[in-house]
């Protein structure tokens, strides 16, 4: 099949018809946009090169930067992946859910060098979305599926979100509602002595540190050079508008992205969690970045977010988000 990714996408509701149309391009080498618990997903055959040469190509993405293969379930994974024990524990624990696990590639592994970024680990999960698992289980392949935006920009949560960035550059969109989790995953390394993480997401550290019984080695994000894993570059995750962090109050002109009610009395301002909950800020962080950059604020002004709990992986996509271009 020739795909030119010259006209819109389809945007459907993932009905039994949809979802058979979205298995078909997938295994013809199309890019399908589909809803998982973190984020919205572009999904590509994580096997065939030129379907991961077209979703580079779509996102904008650099091909230095690894993708992660989703698949059905463990056993799946573990013919991708060589796991060692404390991935196993991890997998055991937390899959399906949005855990990422980078572990060695597998011999039998199918992912394509191109997928891995010519590297000999792999990035794993297994969502629990349950559209995305069932098309896993339909395509029964990898599908490498990194969020489903132009590269560096605002995740996506939602089917509309995914068609402002990618319309026309992509085959299908299955909408499924808004994302629940509304961060993307955490990722965690197992291929040294002791487990790595390399970016904070959907589940906490210190939930992770509780099942492997040891302190996870934090590893930063990268000015420049090859990452290991998605989400390492350190801009990422970026409005148009600039961000300004911490933020004790607002100046004149600016747009507010609130936390707790600390600018409960200003115009123009979209609060994360009036209760402070850190897990009900990362479900909106993506959609009210959007909303407020789509308002024509030069710049958005950032409450200050407490760093436990989930609140340490929205602080990693403001700080990237904050970069400079």
């Amino acid at each position: 099949m020739n795909f030119t990714g010259t006209a819109r996408a389809q945007c459907r509701e993932a009905d039994a018809a949809a979802m058979a149309e979205a298995a078909r391009l997938l295994r013809e080498g199309g890019l399908v946009a589909f809803p998982t618990e973190t984020v919205y997903g572009l999904g590509a055959d994580a096997a065939n090169a030129a379907a991961i040469a077209r979703l580079y190509a779509a996102k904008e993405r650099p091909s230095f930067n690894p993708l992660i293969a989703h698949v059905a379930d463990a056993d799946a994974a573990m013919r991708e992946g060589v796991f060692p024990p404390a991935a196993q524990k991890l997998a055991a624990r937390f899959w399906p859910g949005p855990l990422t696990l980078v572990v060695p590639v597998a011999e039998t592994s199918r992912i394509s060098d191109l997928a891995r970024a010519g590297l000999r680990t792999v990035g794993l999960r297994v969502p629990a979305h349950p559209i995305a698992h069932a098309l896993l289980r339909d395509v029964g392949r990898p599908i490498a599926a990194p969020s489903a935006n132009r590269s560096g920009h605002v995740s996506p949560v939602s089917a509309e979100h995914v068609l402002a960035d990618l319309a026309d550059k992509i085959d299908l969109a299955l909408d499924g509602g808004s994302s629940t989790v509304g961060i993307e995953s955490t990722i965690v390394a197992c291929i040294d002595a002791r487990p790595r993480l390399l970016r904070p997401g959907g589940i906490a550290r210190e939930t992770i540190e509780d099942v492997l019984g040891e302190k996870l080695v934090t590893v930063e994000g990268r000015a420049s050079g090859d990452p290991i894993a998605p989400g390492m570059l350190r801009s990422h995750y970026a409005p148009r508008a600039a961000l300004r962090l911490d933020a004790t109050a607002m100046q004149a002109g600016e747009a507010g992205l609130d936390f707790g009610g600390r600018f409960a009395l200003a115009k123009n301002v979209l609060d994360l969690s009036p209760r402070a909950d850190t897990v009900e800020a990362a479900a909106n962080l993506y959609s009210y970045l959007r909303e407020l950059d789509a308002s024509g604020a030069v710049t958005i002004a950032v409450a200050p977010i407490p760093a436990e709990g989930l609140g340490e992986a929205i602080r990693d996509r403001l700080k990237r988000a904050a970069q400079p271009k």
